[in-house]
């Protein structure tokens, strides 16, 4: 065995190759294996699906240059191919039994796969690759894999490489006989295809790694074995995922007598000697698709999904399922084809069918959806609004879609509703794009000025209202000074919306002026603000890193405040110190001063709250809830708050929020408004964020007059806030094996959901009751699959759960303190969850194996303090008590 660092020396003073070197006359016989498996992550690869292809392959020196060792040609050849399972199986679970390779693969193809290449080897390094034109690319793609393996440099140090793989940052180590090399895949040059989700608690974790021991005997190879890994892990649930294993393997069983060299000064001379018809084709490998055979029509996988599509079954998961494959569907359609089933379709299917188009996110099915809407037309609200809130949930939105949402935005809008939801969904797209690196793309350049100048312009308050709802979606900070001015200035529900847009910006942007402005609003220094306004602020100064002055002067201004807003405020208190806040050491070390800390300021009376708890705490993504609630002093609601957030170690995704908003109520039972909110109007509303994005407000009743029509003609319905498909998990990724296969990686989770809110008003047993509802399904489908022309192999991942969660708040206001009962219920849900290995020839024969398992999660109804327990029971003690009375 030649030491290799001898070997670099020797070869450094005499002129002798720096890179691997044959021996003239030789003929080396080598054996060749490449395997690919996939399976969960943290299994036995002797369970995984998969193939191994193997054969011979012979390698001899052709010619070497005369002027430069270092320079030589040599020729690889593949012979007696095989194909067999990875793992051996039983005769009735091998798709291969009774095959020939011929069968398998194709004579046409094996003959390509057995047709010579020629490398020209510089220092090591493939200069060169020469094939045959028009050769199948997968065959192409084979050797090219081989050929790379043939790359090897004798000193460690890092490089940059060509390769199948594309160019690549690659590491030698040298020691002895062995070479380590490991090719950095994420740094790869070459045309990466797929996309990813944009929050990345919904995307999918990627790890890959790739390394090749070389072991030289002679100053040629003696073995390579090469490995590559591809780990795809849900990041919501890391126990679900896949992982790619490629593995090739060239051992040297003998070396005979050879054909001499060819004798010339240049490479061309020897190739146009040996066959004319080579032709130089890059080591980097070229794309191939396979062509789906027997694949349903769009119209025929739209008939065969229809009925799960159907409104009222839209919490099943059955619905989700369906409608991400829809999606998958639609991504190999052609406009005509959509625009066939949209313009065909009846109006109980067509919004879900525009969900489904929407979130496709291809520029054909764009194209069909802008062709088909004409937001001129009143008739069709319902498709606009379905289509303009799949755009904001767009997982990997394009310049494109949102330099057609502002040319619409710019054009006629008849519906005023959808006009207010255009805007508001630019902001959504400004935001993932600029998160993605495209703040300074046209579109969203253009996007931004148009919003920030026309909110600085408008003068009606629904117009202000709707570009700070976009700038909210849009989180940029450029627009901080604009909400500031709003939340200090504006009226009522402006200066409110102004306020809680500021609180979702991540504190790192506010600003000393903003803590300023916050402490001014909430300490009412330049005039009197609402308690909703003065509530925020106080939110904002104590979530984002507050100083012990602006703590010590929240917790002094309690006692001095209306009399619900100083239990709410103790609630908010109490609550960062229960649930160790960030800013929970601040406030402790406050609390040690007695002027802040005391019996009279701590036994405030009154029955706002604020508490916040764990949905789960999970060892991957942990989920919090938040409720809270503030009433006038009247004891009629204020504002109740639902908040669920998801977050791991470095993100977090504000999953719901649900906001109901009353004020000026105080009339229908005589009752004194508090201070600054004499002169409100009647109104109540609710607002929801999901998963990020801010939808339009919907208004339960604006002025007194609408309020008493509704309250007479009151059914008790909910309200509905959204109800529809949503796309949450979209990830595919291409992946080019060394060995030559491809392959994909593609995670698809939908939800269907159905959120509505009501508020009633009884004046006769002086009650009020909101109700929030939401239902939801959520399917999860992965496939990762290794696709050989010949053969698929890949595993199916596929979740499903279908829950519902309640907030129900009930107020009795005939006395004082008031009684209010707070609940939060989620209720049985199952949980399924099922894997699926197969092996596929092109032939149809099929191999499969599935496991699965289904369980119930228990229902639970979420704690509360203690204090909102104790008010629950006399609530529903005093209505028991009352049930059988007529007065």
């Amino acid at each position: 065995l030649v030491n290799s660092k001898t070997l670099f020396v020797f070869a450094f003073q005499t002129g002798h190759t720096t890179g691997p070197s044959l021996n003239n006359d030789k003929l080396y016989k080598f054996a060749y294996s490449a395997e690919v498996y996939v399976d969960r992550v943290k299994t036995s690869l002797q369970k995984s699906a998969g193939y191994r292809i193997s054969s011979g392959v012979d390698v001899n020196l052709l010619w070497r240059n005369p002027d430069n060792d270092d320079d030589q040609l040599i020729k690889v050849t593949i012979k007696d191919v095989q194909v067999e399972n990875v793992n051996e199986r039983p005769a009735a679970k091998n798709v291969f039994k009774g095959k020939s390779t011929e069968n398998i693969i194709g004579k046409e193809y094996l003959e390509a796969l057995q047709r010579p290449i020629l490398l020209e080897l510089v220092r090591g390094k493939v200069k060169t690759l020469y094939s045959y034109p028009n050769e199948p690319a997968f065959t192409q793609n084979i050797k090219r894999g081989l050929a790379s393996l043939f790359q090897l440099q004798l000193h460690s140090g890092s490089t940059r490489e060509v390769d199948i793989s594309g160019k690549c940052n690659t590491t030698y180590h040298v020691r002895q006989d062995q070479v380590t090399k490991v090719k950095d895949l994420d740094s790869c040059e070459r045309e990466k295809q797929g996309f990813n989700s944009h929050n990345p608690i919904l995307d999918i974790g990627t790890k890959a790694t790739s390394a090749t021991v070389y072991v030289l005997e002679d100053s040629f190879f003696k073995s390579i074995k090469a490995e590559e890994n591809y780990v795809f892990l849900l990041n919501l649930r890391r126990k679900t995922g896949a992982r790619i294993i490629s593995k090739q393997r060239l051992e040297l069983k003998s070396v005979q007598a050879g054909l001499g060299l060819i004798a010339a000064k240049q490479v061309a001379s020897v190739i146009k000697t040996l066959d004319p018809n080579y032709v130089v084709v890059p080591l980097e490998a070229e794309p191939v698709k396979s062509k789906c055979k027997k694949c349903p029509s769009l119209s025929e996988h739209w008939q065969s999904i229809r009925e799960h599509m159907h409104p009222e079954k839209l919490s099943k998961a059955e619905a989700a399922k369906s409608f991400l494959s829809f999606i998958q569907s639609i991504r190999k359609a052609t406009k005509e084809e959509i625009l066939q089933i949209i313009r065909s379709e009846d109006k109980e299917f067509l919004p879900q069918v525009v969900d489904a188009v929407t979130s496709a996110q291809t520029p054909e099915s764009l194209e069909a959806m802008l062709e088909f809407l004409d937001f001129k037309d009143a008739s069709t609200s319902i498709l606009q609004e379905r289509f303009l809130y799949a755009c904001g949930f767009a997982s990997h939105p394009s310049e494109t879609l949102l330099r057609s949402l502002t040319e619409k935005f710019k054009g006629d809008v008849a519906n005023e509703e959808i006009r207010e939801t255009l805007v508001i969904v630019m902001g959504a797209l400004i935001r993932k794009l600029c998160d993605r690196g495209g703040c300074k793309l046209p579109a969203v350049a253009e996007a931004k000025r148009l919003i920030l100048n026309r909110v600085e312009k408008a003068k009606k308050d629904d117009n202000v209202r709707m570009y700070l709802l976009a700038l909210k979606n849009a989180l940029l900070p450029e627009a901080i000074p604009v909400l500031l001015k709003y939340a200090e200035s504006g009226e009522g529900p402006i200066s409110s919306l102004a306020a809680s847009a500021l609180q979702r910006y991540n504190p790192s942007f506010l600003t000393k002026e903003v803590k300023e402005t916050m402490n001014r609003i909430y300490h009412q220094n330049r005039k009197v603000h609402e308690k909703t306004v003065r509530t925020t602020a106080a939110a904002i100064i104590l979530n984002s890193n507050p100083s012990y002055m602006e703590v010590r002067n929240i917790l002094l201004s309690i006692g001095e405040l209306p009399m619900e807003m100083n239990k709410y405020m103790l609630s908010m208190i109490q609550d960062i110190l229960h649930f160790e806040m960030p800013s929970s050491k601040t406030v402790r070390q406050v609390l040690k001063d007695m002027r802040a800390h005391n019996y009279d300021r701590f036994s405030k009376m009154g029955s706002s709250s604020a508490y916040s708890g764990y949905v789960i705490r999970g060892p991957d993504v942990s989920s919090t809830y938040s409720l809270d609630i503030l009433y006038s002093g009247s004891g009629i609601l204020r504002r109740s708050n639902v908040n669920i957030h998801a977050f791991d170690r470095n993100s977090e995704l504000h999953a719901i929020q649900v906001v109901i908003e009353a004020q000026g109520l105080e009339s229908i039972i005589a009752a004194t408004p508090d201070e600054g909110e004499e002169n409100l109007d009647s109104f109540a509303g609710m607002s929801a964020i999901l998963f990020d994005f801010q939808l339009r407000p919907v208004t339960f009743f604006q002025g007194y007059g609408d309020l008493m029509s509704k309250m007479l003609s009151a059914t008790g319905d909910p309200m509905n806030v959204v109800k529809g498909l949503i796309l949450l998990t979209d990830f595919l990724q291409e992946i080019q094996l060394q060995s030559g296969p491809t392959a994909r990686a593609e995670f698809l989770g939908g939800l269907a959901i159905d959120i509505s809110g009501g508020m009633e008003f009884s004046l006769w047993y002086r009650e009020s009751k909101t109700n929030v509802k939401n239902r939801v399904a959520v399917f999860l489908a992965g496939n990762t699959e290794v696709d050989s022309f010949f053969m698929k192999t890949g595993m199916e991942t596929t979740l499903e759960v279908e829950t519902a969660l309640d907030f129900i708040s009930t107020v009795q206001f005939s006395q004082y303190p008031f009684l209010v009962c707070m609940q939060m219920d989620r209720v049985d849900s199952p949980f399924r969850s099922h894997v699926t290995k197969y092996e596929s020839l092109s032939s149809g024969r099929r191999y499969t194996a599935r496991k699965g398992k289904a369980v119930v999660l228990a229902g639970n109804e979420y704690p509360l303090h203690q204090e909102n327990s104790n008010m629950c029971k006399k609530v529903f003690s005093a209505k028991s008590d009352s049930a059988g009375s007529w007065f």
